[in-house]
């Protein structure tokens, strides 16, 4: 199942872009898998793209601290070799009220835009994830071209599989992605043709390495949790994830229907995140199994931008914004997980 791209010598720099969930810790075994007979293994440097606290955060569960997307992603890079110092957590920043640098969350750019991404306009992951990814790479990119007088060549390495979605089964294992004077990107996708239970076997093997949140409990072991990691409450996330995300994080939950509200627009076009609020008070949810305090400074500093976005006009107009379908939960409690 291990799709190999061609001569892994050929690239400069080979980058895994690690999400901390499952996909992305077995795309980083089969790298290095791959990296380590190849002798390249000194030039895989991974990344993080940090959603602050839209990630899923470190729990404690019964005495035992589980930690966040973030510290997971680090655990990941390093479970397979790679020393500390050559995986790098990243985060889109903008300029602060004192000039310094300060974290641009995900849904504070939602607020500002005004509209949710949808399919055919994901700029969640153009702007908070490969968009800060690839500026990191910036520094790296600038010495060594001038180095080697030709344009850097970059090996970007991504967990996608098949399975996850009708875009991503069409999608091809290899690929070039950038090609300009300063760098010449290519994506490899080595576990697009591994299938769900082929995934969470190998996740099994290694529970050190599986995100709390995809179990009922933190440590069950029983993926009865959500199905997917890093962004808690996804656009693209199915009914039940969301529901859960719901229950599990209902201090987030709360502050993305204040999005809602005053944009107009929904979570998704057919659910808004106040329909599965509404749901999961009359109707109920999957049982949590733990519930996120959010109450740190990041949570309170990513309030205070959010509110403060949406006491701002919206970059796009309301009436461009809101495309709903019609389809509502708790009307006969038609919902289905």
């Amino acid at each position: 199942m291990l799709h190999e791209p061609c001569d892994l010598t050929a690239y400069d720099l080979i980058a895994p872009q690690l999400s901390g969930g499952n996909d992305s810790a077995l795309t980083m075994s089969l790298l290095m898998d791959a990296a380590q007979p190849a002798g390249v293994v000194d030039r895989v440097r991974s990344f993080h793209a940090c959603l602050g606290p839209l990630d899923w955060p470190p729990v404690t569960y019964q005495g035992t601290v589980w930690p966040g997307v973030a510290e997971l992603a680090a655990l990941q890079s390093a479970a397979f070799g790679l020393p500390a110092g050559r995986h790098t957590q990243v985060t889109r920043t903008l300029p602060g009220p004192d000039g310094t640098r300060m974290p641009h969350s995900l849904l504070t750019e939602i607020a500002a835009y005004g509209r949710f991404p949808r399919m055919g306009s994901k700029f969640c992951t153009k702007a908070a994830k490969e968009s800060v990814v690839s500026m990191a790479w910036t520094p790296y990119v600038t010495a060594t071209s001038r180095e080697l007088g030709r344009p850097v060549r970059i090996l970007k390495v991504q967990g996608h599989r098949r399975d996850e979605s009708r875009r991503r089964a069409a999608m091809t294992a290899f690929r070039t992605v950038q090609a300009n004077s300063a760098r010449i990107v290519d994506e490899w996708l080595p576990a697009l043709d591994w299938p769900r239970p082929a995934v969470r076997e190998w996740s099994q093997d290694h529970p050190d390495l599986r995100h709390w949140t995809y179990d009922s409990v933190p440590g069950a072991g029983d993926f009865a949790g959500t199905s997917r990691c890093s962004c808690s409450l996804c656009s693209f996330a199915g009914l039940r994830d969301l529901l859960l995300a719901v229950a599990r994080r209902p201090r987030l939950a709360a502050l993305y229907a204040e999005v809602e509200t005053a944009r107009g627009d929904r979570l998704r076009s057919d659910w808004s995140i106040t329909d599965l609020i509404r749901h999961a008070t009359t109707c109920g949810t999957p049982e949590p199994g733990i519930i996120c305090p959010d109450d740190g400074d990041d949570f309170t500093a990513l309030e205070t931008q959010v509110r403060t976005q949406l006491a701002q006009p919206p970059r796009k107009p309301v009436d461009l914004a809101a495309h709903p379908t019609g389809r509502t939960l708790c009307d006969g409690c038609q919902a289905r997980a």
